[in-house]
């Protein structure tokens, strides 16, 4: 079945990077669109970022633009988010998404 299982998760202190990795199985991975989504303490899920089947085509929530990099791999069936320049803002726990299917999340605090 399709699975999808999320890592790179941990605590940094602000201006910190993470790299988040999502592993997945049960599809054609080079055929879909992969997302990360996160939700905080108290919030809705919000939507952080996109990549195409592709790759090429790549879209940031404003809220990241600039520090955060959605990437992929295909051969590897890998989608990666790098996050840099952490704010107490970003903690939350991340979830790699495709179409219906979520992963179990990664937690990620940014806290000094």
């Amino acid at each position: 079945q399709v699975q999808l299982v999320e890592s790179g998760g941990g605590s940094v202190r602000p201006g910190g990077s993470l790299k988040l990795s999502c592993a997945a199985s049960g599809f054609i991975f080079s055929l879909a669109n992969m997302s990360w989504y996160r939700q905080a303490p108290g919030k809705e899920r919000e939507w952080v970022a996109s990549i195409d089947s592709t790759g090429r085509i790549t879209k940031h929530a404003d809220s990241v633009k600039g520090r955060f990099t959605i990437s992929r791999d295909n051969y590897k069936k890998t989608v990666s988010l790098q996050m840099n320049s952490l704010e107490t803002e970003d903690t939350a726990v991340y979830y790699c998404k495709t179409r219906n299917t979520w992963g179990q999340g990664t937690q990620v605090t940014v806290s000094s």
